[in-house]
This record gives structure tokens, C-alpha cells and sequence, in this order.
């Protein structure tokens, strides 16, 4: 099962290259992967059967006891078995729905199966946190196939409809989920229902869980979402309404019922809303006029007669139940494709237009008809004998011969919805049948395109099955009583079959049949009094409402939040640090602290230092100023770590400090050289106080953590642990790339994702668009030209890049001398950091710093001849140099992001010790020259061009 459900996903992520080489015949080749899975399923029938389901699992998460659980037992079975057999007539389908050149057909087909595949592994998997995983994946891809058109506005909103109700539904269900497997101790499915929890706790958890199936059943007040997602394509409708994502809710109602049936408020809410909705639904569709939206609203009262069988809880129903969902299946899908076809050959589905189809294309009358036949419950038909078996076990609820904890007055009542909500259906069958397919007086023929016969062959295929199902009543009994046998026998318990007796459920099907047509033929009457009672107010409206006034409160909160003021954010920031872990540690306080002001003398005049630097970088005006004092404190933090042992954090600090300090310089140039020179006004004493207090807390809140220790460090065995098992004497580097390599990568997951918005937000084309090659440039006969051979590349030409005021010979002569040097030194930290200072990021911090040499020496054009490469893609290769050496491991039998340890012998070099996790180290390395490459061009070729610009401008304004 689990290669099965894998190999939907590979087959999503080759089918955009399958439909660029094959055209819409690739959804052929993609049917295939579906149909393995019918075809094998089929074959697992006589151990369903039997009762020996098959059943794998594999660890996924074991810290949290997770595992891809799969379970096969005749539920399973039988919803496996519409998923992939709808799914692959679907897909095939689609070879005759689609055109070649329709926009978007190769994500849509991509996603399709992945939308299949995240349906089958809901249906078959036995973790309820998993079955959440797909559960969200089937909204997700739902999302992609409802809004795949996005240049239609419909489109657009229903799937963001769709996605907002269903995902909702989702997250109370996941609350619910954790609870029931916190309380029973387990969430493997099998085992809750084995052992089934009860209590308060138990109510509450399935009443959250009843809210995600009812959601994504469409059933009140979630009912809504499903006809707005009408604006997918047919073959998604078509899908979506058959065997998947919205009989995901009915399925774990199925699931579940077993041992949760007589759990409180279960028979109350889903009866209830499952009544209403079969109600609502059928009424509903007595007022359409475009087939798809009468279809989906017919699907509405469907899933509530579904629900209302399933959540019953005795055998009958249980049998009867899963009847329905493979009649429903069979017959809704075969109607949608059928309205496809009629839409695609004649250009509408609106039924006040058609007219003469059915004379046009017999075979689309007779499936249509045949279809609209079993959804109505006409014998012989898979419809009749569940809809039957549905009459005959309400039959016995009612009259207390089965006993689900429901009293007869409910019974009743259900029992009532129930054949009133047939009435309806066959009511919007007759409409739906008369309105797409019969000829009309009065109205001229619809141009009708013959269809080819391969259009034809799915729904051709599930109206014979749903003939030939009609008679196999008996043989559907026996391979779903695994099921039907988790539930307490009843009185009667119903067998699916064609004939029961002159019996009152007999008499249901035809009052529900005499009255449905008699409410057809009165339809202009019927539609008066419909029109005479509605009501403005609509579950669709109050939706937008909502939305609309969430949308609006968001504005209002952002207005009033975000003012613009990054002082103001500031304040709100350190007030929260006040209140917070400011009266935390004020009232932890319950003695003096015991404090160490320095270990040697050295340190304290080092602190000294700082915090005079402190003091005068807050009284500077200058801006310069004030960023060179701020930096001595930077470089007195690295003094400190110096001090106390920490070599690898004092190399770091100055790295980062340095870079610091050019940026700064760098984004100075378009700020004034002052700071304000107004007056203080009592807000800024206000601002040093807040500064003062937010000071001393910090400091309180130091002293008080690191004295509350009363465990040993998990870092006291990390000398011995980095040598053993990370390969190297340099702790710091070893927990970067081994111990904690995780932390590492997640953290240059972040640069690369925030290099990559601001690259967005600064850059209007590319950022290879402005790099430049110093050969390339044209220069004005003015400036002499360095000579130089052919095809040889001039480093540092600045006679050729720099006006005479912004050279500096010196800093040029430095520069070739301190740009190798750096170079070298950043290659020794990269490979020598495992034992000695440095690792991957100080070695990209001092390639950095190279980079920037060669750009204060020689200008932008200068650091383009450095390094000509989008620094996008260099932090790409990094990101994908780590994911590779993390994933390395895998192919070896060993773990994510495991290192191994290699020592060679090497003529003349000696005894060479390697560790594979430096192959991680150069991926950082590699993000954080492409994040200092990247600052370089952002705030100084780019500033550059921009003062030049200027410059230019005032020039020629200021000409004659």
C-alpha cells in the first residue's frame, strides 16, 4: 500500500514532463498508476474477506511515536477500491476532455494525481496524525484543482472558499485527534477502536473530530463551499464529488462508528445536520439551471443521507451505508462526466438551453438515464437495493428492534428526513435528466458535436457496473460483514438484495418515486412557492460576511498597530520586556546574588572600555561617529570571549563586527552626516528611561538565570562526544555541523529565504542583471586605457573604473596583497576548522570581507570581476551542497546528517584525517558568501549607480 500511495506522488512530479512530450494523451499513461492500484486491490478481496486484511508499518517519527501506519479491512477496501477505479476513469477522461494547448494542463495534471494519491493513503492508513497529513494535503491539492484556472475570478474564490472552510474544519479536528490519543494512549485507529476511550475528555475530542468530517462533508453550516467549488473542471468535479475529499468526512464517520457511535452528542449532532442537509441540498436543487451546480447540491443531500446511515452505529446500517457510498459513487460520477460530455460537445450546461441531446447522442441518453435511475433508487439498480437496505434498517431503528441508544421518536424523525429527502432527490433527478437531455417544445435543437467513442468509455463503464452491481446484492453482503461485524447484531440484519417482500420499505421507495415526479411535473408551481419563501439571508452569505469583517478588523488593527514608527515598535517591544521578564525575575528574587565582577583585571578594563564607548556612541551627533563607537563595543565582545577561552566565538565576533561596520559605512552615504539637531523634548527622557530600565532587567534577568542552574550541562560531555563521535578538538565547530547540524541548517534555510525577499523587494530585475565585466565596458577617449594583451583580464584597473578623486593608490597596493592573503586564510579556516578555530561560516565571512577589498579598492565594477556570479545562486548551491551531504548518509544505511570519519595515507602529505560533515561546512560557507555578495551589490554597486545617477542628472540640469 505504501509503494502504492508513493507511486501516485512520482507520478505527479513527472507528469508535467509527461504532458509536454505526450499532450493530454499523457493522462492515459497517468491512468495507469490508479489502475494498479484497483487492480491490485481486487486482489486482496478473499483476504478482506476472510479477514486478513493487509496491514504495514513503517517508523516515521519515532521521538513521537509516529508511524506511516496502513491498514487494510473492508472499509478500507471498498473506498480504496473508488478512489483508484473512479480515479483512473477519470483520468482517461481527461485525454478526451482537455485540449493540447489549454493553459496550465501540465500542473493540473501533476496535480490530479497527486489529489488521488492523497486520497487513497487517507483511506488506507491507520495513525490518525498521519490520516491528518493527508487529510490536508487532500485540501491542498483540492485548492490547486478548484482555482486552476487563476485567471477566473470564480475560480479563484471558490478555492479559497473551499480551502478556508475545509481547513478550518481540519484544525479543530487535529485538536480533537491529539486529545482522543492522549486519552486512550495510542493513535493507531485500530487500537482506539479496539479499546475505545469514553469519558468527558473522549466527548469533547470526537465532537472536535465531527466538526472537520462535517466540514469537509459539506454539511450545515459548511454546506456552501461544495457548489462554489463547481468552478473546477468536470473530470475534478466529476472526482471530487465521487470519491474523494468530500467522502473523506463520510469516511471517518464510517471509520469511527464502531467506537464512538454511542459516544454523547454523536447521534445528536450528525443526525441532525445530516437530516438538515439532505433537506437543504434537495431543495436546493430544485432551483438550478446549470446541471454542475444542480449536481452539487444534489451531492449536498447525498452526503447527508450518507452521514445519517453511517453515524447510526448497528449492523444494518452499516451494511446498507456502504452500499450507498459505492451506488453513490458509481451513479454521481457517471452524471458529472455525462453533463461534461453534453457541456464540451455543445458549448453550455445551462438546461434552460438544451434541448434534443439525448435524440443526438443515445448512448449519453441511456447512461444519463440508467445513472439518474440509481440515484433516484430504481430497481434493478445498485441505487434501489442500498436505498432499500437504508428504509429497511431506519425501519428497525424506528421500531426499537435495533437499539443504537436512540429513542423511537428519533427514529421516527429520521426515518421521515429520510424519505423526504428521496422525495426530493427524485425530484432533481427528473429535472436534471428532462432539462439536459430531452427534447423541448418550443425550443430549437442545441448544436450537438458528435462525441468520439473513447469520450464515452468511462461513464459507460460505471453505468454497467451499476447494472451489473444491482444483482451481486449477496456477494456484496459477504465481502463487507467485516465491517458490519465491529457492530452489536441486531434483530434484522439486512441483506443487500434486489427483492425483500411487499414490505414498508418497498412502500417508501414508491411514495418517494410518485411524489418526486409529482413535485417535477408541478415544477412552475413549485418554483413559485420556492420564490415565495426564501429567505435572504444564506450560510454563504454569512461566510462573506465574516470574511469581509475579518478583513476589515485586520486593516483597523494593522492601522492602529503598525504606524510607521520604528521607535514606536521599539517602545511596545521593550514595554512588553518590562512587564514580562522584567516582574518574572523581580519576583524570583528571593536573596542577593551571588556575582563574580571579573576573573582578571584584563576584563574589567575591557568592560570598561565598552561601556564608555556605550556612553559616547548616545551622546553622538555624527553618524560616523556613533557607528565606530558602537563598534568598539562589538570588538570589546570579542575581547571578552578571547578572554575567557572561547577563541572560535572572538574570531566570529570580529568577522560579523567588520562586516557590520562596512555595511554600515556603505548605507550611510544616503543618510544624513548628523543626527537630529532638534532640541530634547521630555519624550526622550522619557526614551532614556525606558532604555536605563530596560538595561538593568536585561542584566537582573542574566544574573538570575545563569545563577538558578541545578541540573549538570548537557554540554559536560561534549569534549568527550566531539572527539568520539564528531571527529574533531574543536567543540564549537563539531555542535555547528554534527551535534547540532539541524539548528545549522534550519538557521541557513532562513538566511537564503530572507536574502531571497529582500533580493525581491531591492532588485527590480534579476541580480545577474547588474553584474558587469571590467573588459566590457566602453570608455570615453578621455580616460587612458591600460595596456594590456589580448583576452588578459586587468585587476584593480582603476584608471579604467575610478575618477582620480576616488582612488586610493595605497589601499590599491593593499589591496592586491591583503585579497589573496584573505583568500588562502579563508580556506584554512574552512578545512581546518573541525580542530582548530574557524568552520564553514568564519570562512565565509573572511571571503566576505576579501570581496569586500577588492570593492572599496576598485569599485563595483571591480567586485564583478571578483566575483561574476548571481550570489542568488550561490546561496542556492549552498542550501543544496548541505541538503545533499544531510541526505548523503541515507544511501549508506546511516542516519540524516550522520558524519563518517576517513584517515588517508598520502605520499609526501602524510596521515590525512577527513570528516564527511565538512562537505556540510562548505554549504555554509557557500550561503554566507553569496548573503555577503549579495549586501555588496544590494547597498554598494546598487547605491553606487544611484549617486552617479544623480550626480549625472544635476550635471545636466545644471547645464547651460
Amino acid at each position: 500500500m505504501i509503494i502504492l500511495v508513493a507511486a501516485h506522488f512520482v507520478a505527479a512530479m513527472l507528469a508535467p514532463a509527461l504532458v509536454a512530450r505526450l499532450g493530454r494523451r499523457a493522462f492515459l499513461v497517468l491512468a495507469l498508476v490508479p489502475l494498479v492500484g484497483f487492480l491490485w486491490m481486487l486482489g486482496q478481496t478473499r483476504g478482506v474477506h476472510a479477514g486478513r486484511g493487509v496491514v504495514e508499518v513503517i517508523d516515521w517519527v519515532p521521538s513521537l511515536d509516529i508511524e506511516l501506519a496502513f491498514r487494510l479491512g473492508a472499509l478500507q477496501w471498498l473506498m480504496a477500491l473508488i478512489v483508484t477505479g473512479i480515479g483512473a476513469l477519470v483520468l482517461a477522461y481527461c485525454a478526451w476532455y482537455f485540449a493540447d494547448d489549454d493553459p496550465g494542463l501540465s500542473s493540473f495534471s501533476g496535480n490530479f494525481v497527486a489529489f488521488a494519491g492523497s486520497m487513497l493513503g487517507l483511506v488506507v492508513c491507520d495513525d490518525l496524525l498521519v490520516l491528518y497529513v493527508f487529510w490536508e494535503l487532500t485540501t491542498v491539492f483540492s485548492y490547486l484543482l478548484i482555482g486552476s484556472d487563476p485567471a477566473q475570478r470564480a475560480s479563484r474564490q471558490a478555492a479559497m472558499q473551499a480551502l478556508i472552510v475545509t481547513t478550518l474544519g481540519g484544525l479543530a479536528m487535529l485538536v480533537g485527534m491529539l486529545v482522543l490519543g492522549q486519552e486512550a494512549g495510542t493513535h493507531r485507529i485500530s487500537a482506539l477502536l479496539a479499546d475505545a476511550p469514553t469519558g468527558p475528555t473522549t466527548t469533547v475530542a470526537i465532537a472536535l473530530v465531527l466538526v472537520g468530517a462535517l466540514s469537509k462533508s459539506a454539511l450545515i453550516p459548511f454546506h456552501f463551499w461544495l457548489p462554489g467549488a463547481m468552478a473546477a473542471p468536470t473530470p475534478v468535479s466529476a472526482y471530487l464529488h465521487a470519491a474523494s475529499m468530500v467522502k473523506a468526512g463520510v469516511y471517518l464517520v464510517a471509520l469511527l462508528a464502531p467506537g464512538f457511535a454511542g459516544t454523547a452528542g454523536w447521534h445528536e449532532i450528525v443526525l441532525t445536520l445530516g437530516v438538515g442537509t439532505m433537506l437543504l441540498g434537495g431543495w436546493r436543487a430544485l432551483r438550478q439551471y446549470d446541471a454542475k451546480l444542480l449536481l452539487a447540491y444534489g451531492t449536498v443531500s447525498q452526503l447527508g443521507f450518507l452521514l445519517i446511515v453511517f453515524s447510526i452505529g448497528t449492523r444494518a446500517t452499516a451494511i446498507a451505508g456502504l452500499a450507498l457510498l459505492l451506488g453513490h459513487a458509481l451513479f454521481k460520477a457517471t452524471l458529472f462526466l455525462v453533463v461534461g460530455i453534453v457541456e464540451h460537445q455543445s458549448g453550455t450546461r445551462d438546461i434552460r438551453a438544451l434541448s434534443g441531446v439525448g435524440r443526438e447522442s443515445p448512448v449519453v441518453l441511456v447512461t444519463a438515464v440508467v445513472a439518474g435511475a440509481s440515484m433516484a433508487g430504481l430497481p434493478p439498480l445498485l441505487g434501489f437495493v442500498a436505498k432499500e437496505s437504508v428504509f429497511g434498517s431506519l425501519l428497525d431503528v424506528a421500531r426499537e428492534s435495533d437499539r443504537p441508544g436512540l429513542s423511537p421518536i428519533a427514529g421516527w424523525l429520521v426515518l421521515v428526513g429520510v424519505v423526504l429527502g428521496s422525495v426530493l432527490t427524485v425530484a432533481y433527478t427528473a429535472r436534471l435528466l428532462w432539462g439536459t437531455l430531452a427534447t423541448k417544445p418550443g425550443l430549437e435543437p442545441t448544436p450537438y458535436t458528435p462525441e468520439p467513442a473513447a469520450f464515452l468509455l468511462a461513464p459507460v463503464v460505471l453505468t454497467v457496473l451499476t447494472v451489473g452491481l444491482g444483482f451481486a446484492g449477496h456477494a456484496l453482503s459477504v465481502v463487507l460483514a467485516p465491517h458490519a461485524g465491529q457492530f452489536p447484531s441486531g434483530a434484522h440484519d439486512v441483506e443487500l438484495a434486489l427483492w425483500h417482500g411487499l414490505e414498508l420499505p418497498l412502500a417508501f421507495s414508491a411514495l418517494a418515486l410518485l411524489l418526486g415526479l409529482g413535485l417535477f411535473v408541478r415544477r412552475r408551481d413549485v418554483g413559485a412557492f420556492q420564490g415565495a419563501v426564501s429567505w435572504s439571508w444564506t450560510a454563504e452569505g454569512g461566510y462573506r460576511l465574516l470574511m469581509r469583517t475579518v478583513d476589515r478588523l485586520a486593516v483597523e488593527t494593522t492601522g492602529l498597530t503598525q504606524r510607521g514608527s520604528v521607535a514606536a515598535y521599539l517602545v511596545v517591544i521593550l514595554v512588553v520586556v518590562l512587564l514580562l521578564p522584567g516582574a518574572s525575575v523581580l519576583t524570583a528574587l528571593d536573596g542577593p546574588v551571588d556575582t563574580v565582577l571579573w576573573d582578571t583585571p584584563a576584563q574589567a578594563a575591557v568592560g570598561a572600555v565598552m561601556i564608555v564607548a556605550a556612553l559616547f556612541t548616545a551622546r553622538s551627533r555624527r553618524r560616523l561617529r556613533a557607528v565606530m563607537l558602537a563598534g568598539v563595543t562589538g570588538y570589546g565582545t570579542a575581547m571578552m570571549f578571547a578572554l575567557h577561552g572561547a577563541p572560535d566565538l572572538a574570531l566570529t565576533q570580529v568577522l560579523v563586527e567588520t562586516t557590520s561596520l562596512v555595511v554600515f559605512v556603505l548605507v550611510l552615504r544616503r543618510l544624513p552626516a548628523y543626527f537630529t539637531d532638534r532640541p530634547l523634548s521630555p519624550r526622550r527622557y522619557l526614551r532614556m528611561a525606558l532604555g536605563l530600565a530596560v538595561g538593568s532587567v536585561i542584566g537582573l534577568v542574566m544574573l538570575v538565570t545563569t545563577g538558578a542552574r541545578t541540573a549538570d550541562p548537557v554540554s559536560a560531555t561534549y569534549p568527550e562526544e566531539a572527539v568520539e563521535f564528531g571527529g574533531g578538538h574543536n567543540i564549537v565547530n563539531v555542535i555547528l555541523v554534527d551535534i547540532r547540524a539541524w539548528d545549522t541548517f534550519g538557521e541557513i534555510s532562513v538566511l537564503v529565504a530572507a536574502a531571497t525577499g529582500v533580493a525581491s523587494l531591492l532588485f527590480l530585475d534579476t541580480r545577474i542583471a547588474g553584474i558587469r565585466r571590467v573588459y566590457d565596458i566602453p570608455f570615453p577617449a578621455s580616460v587612458s586605457k591600460v595596456s594590456t594583451q589580448a583576452g588578459r583580464r586587468v585587476w584593480l584597473p582603476g584608471p579604467r573604473t575610478l575618477p582620480p578623486d576616488r582612488r586610493s593608490i595605497i589601499f590599491e597596493v593593499v589591496a592586491r596583497l591583503l585579497f589573496p592573503a584573505l583568500i588562502v586564510f579563508a580556506f584554512y579556516l574552512l578545512l581546518a576548522g573541525h580542530n582548530n578555530p574557524g568552520g564553514g561560516f568564519a570562512a565565509g565571512m573572511v571571503t566576505g570581507l576579501a570581496l569586500m577589498v577588492r570593492y572599496l579598492a576598485g569599485g563595483r565594477y571591480e567586485l564583478d570581476e571578483a566575483a561574476p556570479i548571481d550570489a542568488g545562486v550561490l546561496m542556492g548551491t549552498g542550501l543544496f551542497v548541505a541538503a545533499v551531504s544531510a541526505l548523503a548518509p541515507l544511501v549508506f544505511g546511516g542516519a540524516v546528517l550522520q558524519s563518517a570519519q576517513v584517515d588517508l595515507v598520502l605520499p609526501l602529505v602524510g596521515k590525512l584525517h577527513l570528516v564527511t560533515s565538512t562537505l556540510f561546512d562548505i554549504g555554509v560557507y557557500l550561503v554566507v558568501v553569496g548573503l555577503v555578495l549579495d549586501m555588496l551589490r544590494t547597498l554598494g554597486s546598487r547605491i553606487d549607480r544611484q549617486i552617479l545617477r544623480e550626480q549625472r542628472d544635476a550635471e545636466q540640469a545644471a547645464a547651460p
